[in-house]
C-alpha cells in the first residue's frame, strides 16, 4: 500500500505531530487488512489492542467455563467481557478508518461506546467486590449502579457528539471527548479512592491495594499522554510509526486494565461472603440497558452523518 504524507490526506485524517505513514483514504477493507502487516502510522495502534484483546478473551473463556454456575462470579464476568470488548472495538476502528469518512466516524463511535460500557463493567465489579465494607447498604451504594448506567450512556452520547465538532471546533471536540471518559472513571473510582486513602492513612492488610495503585497510576498516565500528545508534539515526524502518543496511550491503558483485573479478582477471592450478592438483573440488566441505549445513540449518529457520494 502506498503511504501518504500529512499534506496528502484530508484534514479529518491528520494527527498533530504525525507527518508521514498515512494510508490512502477510501481504501478497501481488504487493503486495510493487508496494511496491518506493513508498517504505517496505524499498525501498532491496532496490534497494541488486538493482541491484549486475545489475551482477555482467553481469560474470559477460562473464567466462564469454571465460574458461570456461581452467581457471585457474574459481575466479574460482565466486567471481563467489557475488558475484551473495548480493545476489539478500538482495533477495528483503527484498522478500517480509511475506508470512508462515514466508516471512520461510525467506527470510532463504536470504539467510544465500548469504552463507555467498560466503565460500567468496572462499576459493576467495584460494587460487587471493591466497595468499602462500611459503605455497604448506604444510599450511595444503592444509587451507584443506576448512576453508572446513566454515566455510561452520557459518555457514549458526548463522545460520539464530539465527532461532529472536530472540523469546526477541534479544541472543544477534544475537551468533550476527554470529559466523556474522565468523569465516569472518577465516579466509578470513588469507592476505590476511599479505600486507598483509608489504607494510606491507617494502614491495611488488603493484598489488592498495590494492584489498585498500579491501575490508578496507569490511568493517570493514560490520560496525561492522551491529552499532551507527547512525544510527537516535541519532535514532529520522529515518531510517525513507532512511539507516538496514541500507541503509548494504548499500552498504558491495557496495563491499567490488566492490573485492575488482577486487583478485582483478588478482592473477589479475599472478600467473598463479606459483600452482598448482586442480582443477575442488576448485573446483566444494567449492562444490557446501557448497551441498547448506546447502540440507539450510534444509530442516531449514523443518520446524522452525510451519505457517501457514489462514483
Amino acid at each position: 500500500m502506498r503511504l501518504l504524507s500529512i499534506h496528502q490526506v484530508p484534514e479529518s485524517y491528520r494527527e498533530p505531530g504525525i507527518l508521514c505513514g498515512y494510508r490512502p483514504p477510501r481504501s478497501s477493507a481488504r487493503a486495510c487488512l493487508r496494511s496491518l502487516f506493513c508498517m504505517n502510522n496505524e499498525t501498532l495502534n491496532v496490534w497494541t489492542h488486538l493482541v491484549p484483546a486475545g489475551y482477555f478473551l482467553w481469560l474470559f473463556q477460562g473464567w466462564l467455563r469454571v465460574g458461570w454456575p456461581d452467581p457471585r462470579i457474574w459481575p466479574f464476568l460482565a466486567f471481563l467481557g467489557t475488558c475484551c470488548l473495548y480493545p476489539l472495538a478500538s482495533s477495528a476502528a483503527h484498522a478500517f478508518s480509511p475506508v470512508s469518512d462515514r466508516a471512520r466516524h461510525l467506527g470510532y463511535c463504536c470504539d467510544y461506546t465500548a469504552l463507555s460500557l467498560y466503565s460500567l463493567g468496572s462499576a459493576l465489579a467495584y460494587s460487587a467486590y471493591v466497595f468499602p465494607l462500611e459503605w455497604i447498604g448506604s444510599t450511595f451504594h444503592e444509587c451507584y449502579i443506576p448512576v453508572a448506567v446513566v454515566n455510561s450512556v452520557l459518555s457514549t452520547g458526548l463522545s460520539c457528539y464530539s465527532r461532529f465538532l472536530e472540523a469546526e471546533r477541534p479544541q472543544l471536540s477534544k475537551a468533550s471527548r476527554i470529559s466523556a471518559f474522565v468523569y465516569p472513571y472518577i465516579f466509578d473510582s470513588i469507592p476505590l479512592f476511599y479505600r486507598l486513602w483509608r489504607c494510606g492513612a491507617g494502614g491495611c492488610s488488603d493484598g489488592s491495594i498495590p494492584l489498585h495503585l498500579r491501575h490508578s497510576l496507569c490511568a493517570l498516565l493514560t490520560c496525561t499522554i492522551f491529552t499532551s500528545r507527547l512525544p510527537e508534539r516535541l519532535a514532529p515526524g520522529r515518531f510517525d510509526y513507532i512511539g507516538h502518543s496514541h500507541q503509548v496511550f494504548h499500552v498504558f491503558g491495557i496495563l491499567g486494565t490488566h492490573f485492575q483485573l488482577e486487583a478485582v479478582s483478588m478482592d473477589m477471592a479475599e472478600r467473598r461472603g463479606r459483600l452482598p450478592l448482586p442480582s443477575s438483573l442488576e448485573t446483566f440488566g444494567s449492562l444490557g440497558m446501557a448497551a441498547i441505549t448506546s447502540l440507539a445513540i450510534i444509530r442516531i449518529c449514523s443518520l446524522a452523518l452525510p451519505r457517501e457520494k457514489s462514483h
